[in-house]
C-alpha cells in the first residue's frame, strides 16, 4: 500500500472510531452519562486516534479540519479529496455498525435511541432556530479548528497535540450538545443522519444535515483566515 492510501485508510479508521464511540455514547448511554460524558467520549476518541494514526495521516478525521489544513497550504488538493472520501466513508461505516449493535439489543431500536444525530428546531434540546444552529456550528468549528492549526504549527508542541485537540473537542461539545448536538464535523453528522433515515423511520436528521456539512466547512475556512491573519509577521 502506498503512502497516500495509508493516509486515507488511517482517516477512514479514525473517523470510524470517532463516530462510533462519540455517537454511540450519545445514543446508547447518553441518558446515563449526560452532556459531560458524551463530550468526553468525542474528545477521548480524538486523543486515542491522535496517538494511533497521527504519525500516518495527521489524524484530521474531520472534513472541516482537512479543509483548514488545505487552506493553510499544509496539504494539496489531491489529498484533500482523498481525506474527504475516506472520512465520509468512515462515518457511514460507523453508523452502520452502530445500527447493527442497537438492533441486536433486546427491546432497543434505532427509532427510540437515535444515532447521535445533529438537529435544530424540534430536533434540538433547546429548540434552536436554523439561523441559530448555523451560527453556533460556525463558531464552535472555528474555535476548534483554530486550536488545531495553532497546536500543530510548531513541532515543539506536537507531543501534546493529541491531548490539546481532544480537550478542545470536549470543550466545544460541552457548549453545543444541548443546542445542536454539536457537529463541527460533516462526516460525523452525515453517516448517522443517513442511517437514521434508512433504519429509524425519521428523515428529519437527513433533511437538516446540510447545515452540519456547510456550517462546519464555513467555520473551518473562517478559522484558517483568522489564523493566517494573526500569524502574518510584520516587516
Amino acid at each position: 500500500m502506498d503512502n497516500a492510501m495509508k493516509k486515507y485508510a488511517a482517516e477512514f479508521v479514525g473517523t470510524f472510531v470517532l463516530t462510533l464511540f462519540g455517537c454511540g455514547t450519545a445514543a446508547i448511554a447518553g441518558a446515563a452519562v449526560g452532556t459531560v460524558g458524551i463530550a468526553l467520549a468525542f474528545g477521548l476518541s480524538v486523543v486515542c486516534m491522535a496517538f494511533a494514526i497521527g504519525n500516518i495521516s495527521g489524524c484530521h478525521i474531520n472534513p472541516a479540519v482537512s479543509l483548514a489544513v488545505f487552506l493553510d497550504k499544509r496539504m494539496g488538493s489531491k489529498d484533500l479529496i482523498g481525506y474527504w472520501v475516506a472520512q465520509f466513508l468512515g462515518g457511514i461505516a460507523a453508523a452502520a455498525v452502530l445500527v447493527f449493535i442497537i438492533t441486536n439489543c433486546a427491546g432497543s431500536s434505532v427509532a427510540d435511541l437515535g444515532l447521535g444525530c445533529n438537529g435544530y428546531e424540534d430536533a434540538s434540546s433547546m429548540n434552536i432556530t436554523l439561523i441559530g444552529a448555523i451560527v453556533v456550528e460556525v463558531i464552535l468549528t472555528c474555535v476548534f479548528v483554530m486550536t488545531i492549526l495553532g497546536v500543530t504549527a510548531d513541532e515543539k508542541r506536537s507531543p501534546f497535540a493529541g491531548l490539546v485537540v481532544g480537550f478542545a473537542l470536549t470543550f466545544v461539545h460541552l457548549f453545543g450538545i444541548a443546542l445542536t448536538g454539536t457537529s463541527v464535523n460533516p462526516a460525523r453528522s452525515f453517516g448517522p443522519a443517513l442511517f437514521m433515515a434508512l433504519c429509524g423511520g425519521s428523515t428529519v436528521a437527513l433533511s437538516q444535515v446540510w447545515v452540519f456539512i456547510v456550517a462546519p466547512l464555513v467555520g473551518a475556512a473562517l478559522a484558517a483566515g483568522i489564523y493566517r491573519f494573526l500569524n502574518v509577521k510584520n516587516d
